[in-house]
């Protein structure tokens, strides 16, 4: 039991308003910078009193960095990473928990231990997979020799690729992969009990039906959950976007802020930067407005 004292409750209220300080005061400076003109936002220090400019510098930054499409591109993007990872982290649980093949523990802590091989670690070989898809099979055909019986026979010279670069699928199917997800559904699916699969049995339901009709509905907040922080992950990611996508038409909108930071020589237009990065804040702050009730269920509900 946690004994309430009118003490401890101040304590913990400081405690909890400190906290609320240190992560907000970042939002805070942002957006009176976004607020400034280019000669207030430059002085050392800078005033924390608001300027008179901000719709001015939301439009600017809005139309420098072309943020029209690339928060389109962005949204496509951070949705289908989610989805993609909520929809596989699913079934790779259904599989580990309700069947029975050899190997399934090992395969869960294969799964696992990738949780310390974070996406910076395994870049090249991903963007090489990227590249070109077909290459590891055509390292096949030639370290085997096929390629070279067919060419040697039929004269035509075997030569597989299939690129992803510049594509949506380039941008999400690499990242949909999630040990966290994996696990976190796992727990879940372990805590269902026994008599609800023999009844689901019983009345006919199959696997596929049992997993979408009774699994699923059951693990919404889960899923939830899941499906915030993966938007949150995804929408911020800055090194892959910048990596596979080379054409303009297929850039995030978190790697065009680069265009709202002058080059070496230039005048730092921080207040623009300021302004941009607060319409990229957006969509992310909404998600998570909208989504906190499923979220703190899904993480802290012990109703099954």
């Amino acid at each position: 039991m946690v004994e309430r004292t009118p003490i401890l409750n101040f304590f913990t209220h400081v405690i909890l308003f400190i906290g609320f300080l240190v992560a907000i005061l970042p939002f805070v400076i942002i957006t009176i910078a976004a607020s400034h003109n280019l000669h207030d936002v430059n002085q050392v220090p800078m005033s924390l009193v608001p300027g008179n400019d901000l719709l001015t510098n939301l439009q600017t930054a809005w139309v420098t960095a072309n943020l029209g499409p690339k928060m389109l591109n962005s949204l496509v993007f951070a949705v289908g990473v989610a989805a993609g990872k909520v929809i596989i982290s699913a079934l790779t649980a259904f599989s580990l928990v309700y069947f029975r093949y050899p190997g399934r523990g090992l395969i869960f802590w294969a799964i696992f231990i990738t949780l310390m091989l974070p996406l910076e670690v395994r870049i090249v070989p991903t963007y090489a997979v990227a590249a070109n898809v077909l290459a590891p099979y055509q390292a096949i055909l030639d370290v085997t020799g096929i390629s070279w019986l067919i060419e040697r026979f039929s004269g035509v010279e075997v030569s597989m690729s299939f690129g992803l670069l510049n594509t949506y699928t380039g941008l999400i199917l690499p990242l949909v992969a999630t040990a966290t997800g994996t696990f976190l559904y796992r727990q879940f699916f372990l805590t269902m009990p026994d008599e609800l699969t023999e009844a689901a049995r019983m009345d006919g339901a199959g696997p596929l039906r049992f997993f979408i009709d009774i699994l699923m509905p059951l693990s919404r907040t889960n899923m939830a959950a899941l499906f915030t922080i993966m938007f949150l992950y995804a929408w911020n990611q800055y090194l892959w976007p910048l990596l596979v996508t080379t054409d303009p038409a297929y850039q995030t909108a978190v790697t065009e802020l680069k265009q709202l930071i002058p080059n070496i020589g230039g005048i730092p237009e921080w207040h623009i930067a300021m302004a941009g990065t607060l319409i990229v804040m957006l969509p992310p702050l909404l998600i998570v407005v909208l989504m906190q009730r499923w979220f703190v269920r899904g993480l802290v509900s012990t109703e099954k």
